[in-house]
């Protein structure tokens, strides 16, 4: 299994179907994810059911996040927010490489 941060090289794991271990950085999901913490990561698919506050890794506006869905519209464009109520933007599902299942 594949063990990363939150960046291309990882992604590129994922979106061949494999498992990731992912250590996120930053304060942005305290208290949910600690800086630091490690969490698993299964890929994303079409077949996917994501839904509001899944934890994902994806990418909004050229950077790379482990943060939140905070909100669904049509099933198909996914609003992403960190912890404390900041909105990093809307993205499709193929902005969304990972949906987090377990933290360590």
């Amino acid at each position: 299994m594949y063990k990363g941060r939150e960046n291309y090289e990882t992604v590129k794991h994922l979106m061949s179907g494999e498992e990731c271990i992912v250590t996120g950085y930053g304060q942005s999901m305290t208290p949910i994810l600690k800086s630091g913490q490690s969490v698993r990561c299964i890929p994303v698919t079409e077949k996917t059911a994501l839904k509001k506050n899944d934890i994902v890794l994806c990418k909004v506006a050229g950077h790379f996040y482990l943060h939140k869905i905070s909100a669904i519209k049509g099933g198909k464009t996914f609003q992403i927010s960190n912890n404390h109520g900041h909105v990093n933007g809307w993205v499709g599902k193929k902005c969304i490489y990972g949906l987090v299942v377990e933290k360590f």
